[in-house]
């Protein structure tokens, strides 16, 4: 037993331990990056600089140029990694997109919808209560029409002359003051008429005024030649409403002073401008007409259902 000590004791006093390592401080620690990132931020001020001030065939823009190649496949597998995901992100947007669209779509129909049996339901009772008062009124657009189409065959010599001949005449029904539209709206009324050939004086012509009145607000004025090549809708006065944008069309009277018949609901132009001027009585309304003038072609002439009386 006393020399199981005494080992013991020797081993103990032979043997040296270690001694412990302190843990680095968290100061410390941070201070070292933040060094680090400062070191990095400026090196890399520097190498802009430098890059733009020296020229294109300078040494680090060929080590730039090196390493760009040296990295493009690299840069070419991260793309053809990241390909799918990005598909598959743009696809789920598109849908999310496509959904709020299609209930949008799905809303905006079924306004139209209530809208249309409304405008139905307003058609009907307006037919009941004409039947029931006796109402006599100009023929309406298009129900009480025949559309002769046509063609032109000779323009007016100068711009002056705002006039056309179509290939239709009274053998076809045509008579003096038939409308003639496009698909666009309102072209003029015919002044002219033999058995196939008419005359039809445009509404661009400086003698010529048509009736007309927003469809919107119900204004009513005159469509006429205004200075230049514009067109105006004169005779509004300040009280009426008109805007901007503004569909108008023929109102179907026939004013004293211009003998001229249109139907009712002709669409003719949009309002493009409107003015005001404090020593005027009227508005000052510049309009865009629907037809493109300086194309026409073809056109209709609109002749009335006979036992429909004009007023």
């Amino acid at each position: 037993m006393p020399r199981t000590r005494s080992s013991s004791a020797v081993l103990d006093a032979s043997v040296s331990r270690p001694r412990p390592q302190p843990f680095p401080s968290r100061s410390r620690s941070a201070l070292k990056r933040r060094a680090v990132v400062a070191v990095l931020l400026v090196l890399s001020l520097v190498l802009i600089s430098v890059s733009f001030r020296q020229p294109t065939s300078g040494a680090l823009h060929g080590v730039e140029a090196a390493g760009a190649t040296v990295l493009r496949p690299f840069e070419i597998g991260a793309e053809r990694i990241a390909r799918p995901f990005r598909d598959v992100y743009g696809y789920f947007r598109g849908l999310a997109h496509a959904k709020r669209e299609n209930a949008r779509l799905r809303k905006q129909i079924d306004e139209l919808r209530v809208r249309a049996i409304e405008g139905q339901t307003a058609q009907q009772q307006n037919v009941q209560l004409r039947k029931q008062l006796r109402y006599v009124d100009t023929p309406q657009f298009p129900a009480d029409y025949t559309a002769v189409n046509t063609r032109i065959i000779a323009r007016a010599p100068s711009e002056f002359e705002q006039q056309v001949e179509i290939a239709a005449g009274s053998d076809q029904g045509i008579t003096v003051d038939t409308p003639i539209v496009t698909q666009d709206g309102l072209v003029g009324r015919v002044t002219d008429v033999s058995g196939n050939l008419a005359h039809v004086q445009l509404i661009t012509d400086s003698e010529s005024a048509v009736q007309a009145r927003d469809l919107q607000t119900g204004a009513i004025g005159l469509i006429r030649h205004g200075q230049g090549q514009a067109m105006i809708l004169d005779r509004v006065t300040k009280d009426q409403n008109v805007s901007p944008g503004d569909t108008i069309v023929t109102a179907g009277t026939r004013s004293n002073k211009y003998p001229t018949l249109y139907t009712d609901g002709i669409q003719i132009r949009q309002v493009l401008a409107l003015g005001q001027t404090d020593t005027a009585y009227y508005n000052q309304i510049q309009v865009q007409p629907f037809v493109d003038f300086g194309r026409l072609d073809s056109m209709t002439a609109l002749i009335a259902h006979k036992g429909v009386r004009k007023r």
